[in-house]
């Protein structure tokens, strides 16, 4: 036999559980946003590579991203990057980033312009 007040109990207990949850639910995207920035961002007219392209897609990213880079401002035409986007955390996103980055200096036997550093991350 079916007490009629289980019910309403059950479905108070779901309610709670459902408000209780709810911003964990309705996470916000994370895209079109920039994030932590740490410092400026600078693409020459002109510049050759895919850097400028992987920092828009780091803004666009709607998840956990990085955009990590060589130094890089206004005079400075040679620099290498390296972003991840969508990843589960924000600090498996820059550890991703900078081992990119690091990668690229390798391959391309970059010494002289310094390590890669986090210049973003969300």
């Amino acid at each position: 036999m079916k007490k009629p007040y289980f019910s309403k109990i059950v479905l108070s207990l779901l309610a709670g559980v459902c408000l209780a949850a709810g911003p964990a639910l309705a996470a916000e995207s994370l895209a079109g946003k920039v994030g932590n920035k740490r410092s400026s961002v600078y693409f020459p007219q002109g510049m050759e590579g895919g850097c400028e392209k992987a920092y828009k897609a780091y803004v666009a990213a709607a998840g956990h991203s990085a955009y990590a880079s060589t130094m890089n401002g206004p005079g400075i035409y040679n620099f290498v990057c390296g972003a991840r986007v969508n990843v589960g955390s924000q600090a498996a996103a820059e550890k991703a980033a900078v081992s990119d980055c690091e990668a690229g200096r390798k391959k391309y036997k970059v010494k002289f312009i310094g390590g890669c550093k986090i210049v973003a991350s969300k």
